[in-house]
């Protein structure tokens, strides 16, 4: 096989792994997509799927959530907040605007130059709270 074809078949792969992460809304581990991917090209493994979330991820193309467990892929690129359920582990966007702000704040007492912020938001989601009840 020539490098051509190689290359080919790794786009290929690559762009099923961000179609898959574009289905979703729900910020979906690797492993889910890798699951959700396999219904798709059952040939595929599961280093591919992970080292192509790296690279989307590298590349700007799907967001990186880092939380505790496993992070999370997330198909808003822009700047935004998170919440994440401490009950059920679901991770969701926060309905606040992103405060570019804070980053000029950082840098003038810092020295940084900060290019964005993350903040996650902890709590137990509607759902969650009426299992409780």
């Amino acid at each position: 096989m020539n490098d051509n074809s190689q290359n080919r078949r790794n786009t290929k792969q690559r762009q099923t792994v961000l179609d898959t992460v574009m289905e979703h809304c729900d910020h979906p581990t690797a492993e889910e997509i890798y699951l959700d991917v396999r219904k798709k090209d059952s040939k595929i493994s599961k280093g591919t799927v992970y080292r192509n979330l790296n690279i989307l991820s590298g590349n700007g193309d799907v967001n990186q959530v880092k939380v505790q467990g496993a992070d999370r892929f997330d198909k808003t690129t822009c700047n935004h907040y998170h919440i994440i359920c401490t009950k059920c582990k679901k991770v969701f966007d926060a309905p606040i605007e992103y405060a570019e702000q804070n980053d000029s704040i950082v840098e003038d007492k810092t020295g940084f130059i900060i290019t964005k912020h993350q903040t996650m938001f902890e709590g137990i989601c509607p759902k969650c709270q009426k299992e409780k009840e």
